[in-house]
């Protein structure tokens, strides 16, 4: 093992350099840390890791059942899963596939509604 500030060649078990006095790294400080949207747990409570379209459109399908944010949900959702299939290490397909299923159904809705109110005399 060299000093990474001296090159100082050490051996046995040192915390600094003899040399220079510079601490040394262990090989578990090399070690990079994993990010912050592979945990699980942090996953869960934040949206960490996740496509901004697929948190976007999960919100936008909560409101969906307005029906008249419905095609907005819907057209989200489309975004976010074409989000997410260009850049696959993010998260947030469920958020993505519930914006798009309930947009579609709050869309039907509207549209039926439309097409009802214009059929009565």
């Amino acid at each position: 093992m060299n000093c990474y500030q001296c090159g100082n060649q050490l051996f046995g078990m040192t915390a600094v350099c003899p040399r220079c006095g510079a601490p040394l790294r262990t090989a578990a400080s090399h070690q990079a840390s994993p990010a912050l949207g592979d945990n699980l747990g942090m996953r869960i409570l934040l949206p960490v890791g996740r496509s901004p379209w697929a948190i976007a459109a999960g919100y936008a399908g909560l409101f969906a059942v307005t029906c008249f944010l419905a095609p907005i949900a819907l057209l989200l959702g489309g975004i976010a899963i074409y989000d997410l299939r260009r850049h696959p290490d993010r998260h947030g397909w469920g958020r993505a596939i519930f914006g798009t299923v309930m947009g579609a159904i709050g869309t039907l809705l509207l549209v039926f509604a439309i097409y009802s109110a214009g059929q009565t005399p």
